[in-house]
């Protein structure tokens, strides 16, 4: 394959992704650079390779810069599925916080997988940090204790509050690991 080749799959391979990225149709797309869609259909295929100026259109329209275009890193699709052993614990051995997505760059929210051993919790200081966060009892029992009031929960029992309120989480269970699932925003991780 010829380098101008190779440059044009490229470049057909980064606009689809890109696109369809941010939910943008061929038709969308071409509306919005004044081009017609068969056009951009033809740079996906390569069959046509743009001139710098024309590509230089096109990602003004997304927005995003050539140097964006030409570096970031296509493989970040694959960061759409954590495996559970791919996923890091931020936690310790009482209570453990694996990170889902922790390599996505500028997350919006953080989403934790939650496991507390028995009799563990997250100490006898009161949690506080801006935003919200919410979760699900998965397994085993959760004592929250939000703004001086507590409850026990259950699995399939949730929660949702902001954070700023004191908050803290303990497993009240001698012998029973408790699992939660739980998002935050913006991410405390």
């Amino acid at each position: 394959m010829s380098e101008s080749a190779s440059i044009s799959t490229e470049v057909a391979t980064r606009l689809r992704y890109v696109r369809k990225r941010y939910g943008l149709s061929q038709r969308e797309l071409a509306k919005r650079a004044g081009v017609t869609n068969g056009a951009i259909s033809l740079i996906e295929q390569s069959r046509v390779s743009p001139s710098v100026g024309s590509l230089k259109k096109l990602l003004e329209c997304i927005p995003m810069s050539l140097a964006e275009f030409f570096t970031f890193d296509l493989s970040e699709g694959g960061s759409v599925v954590s495996r559970r052993d791919e996923m890091p614990n931020l936690g310790n051995a009482s209570i453990e916080f694996y990170l889902v997505g922790a390599n996505v760059k500028d997350r919006n929210m953080g989403i934790l997988r939650e496991v507390y051993q028995p009799l563990a919790d997250t100490g006898p200081e009161m949690l506080t940090h801006a935003g919200h966060e919410g979760g699900i009892v998965v397994s085993g029992q959760i004592e929250l204790t939000v703004d001086g009031t507590t409850w026990l929960l259950d699995p399939g029992d949730s929660y949702y509050f902001e954070s700023r309120l004191p908050h803290r989480f303990r497993n009240p269970s001698e012998d029973q690991v408790c699992e939660v699932v739980s998002a935050n925003s913006p991410p405390t991780f």
